[in-house]
């Protein structure tokens, strides 16, 4: 196997974020009273329990290289995850970023961030 990444992040409630996530195309591949896995394709997250997260204090992120960013924020638009800069949630629309990249930043219910990132033709 390859190496690979699976970022943590915090969850109230793994029903609801289930839930949530699976409108994005994620399904779940583990679940128990203490861990939750999700994944779409090739991309796994993983969840620990937080009941009492206030998700306006979650300073967790993570970022998702994809292939098909356009595939993901359709998705997201399709599931009612609103275009703004605030609240949670939120997805702000893919841009150029000074990177060169292009770049999306969805903020999940807990208020982690995952930053959807569009990789370059030819990797």
């Amino acid at each position: 196997m390859a190496d690979r990444a699976t970022p943590n992040l915090p969850s109230r409630d793994f029903l609801k974020t289930e839930r949530w996530y699976s409108k994005l195309g994620f399904a779940a591949s583990y679940r128990s009273g203490h861990w939750l896995i999700l994944q779409r394709g090739g991309l796994q997250l993983e969840f620990f329990p937080w009941p009492d997260l206030d998700p306006a204090q979650n300073n967790h992120s993570c970022c998702l290289r994809l292939d098909d960013l356009d595939a993901l924020v359709a998705q997201c638009g399709e599931a009612g995850v609103p275009e703004a800069r605030e609240g949670i949630p939120r997805l702000v629309p893919p841009q150029r970023d000074i990177s060169g990249l292009t770049i999306a930043y969805l903020v999940d219910p807990d208020g982690s961030l995952l930053r959807l990132v569009q990789n370059p033709a030819g990797d």
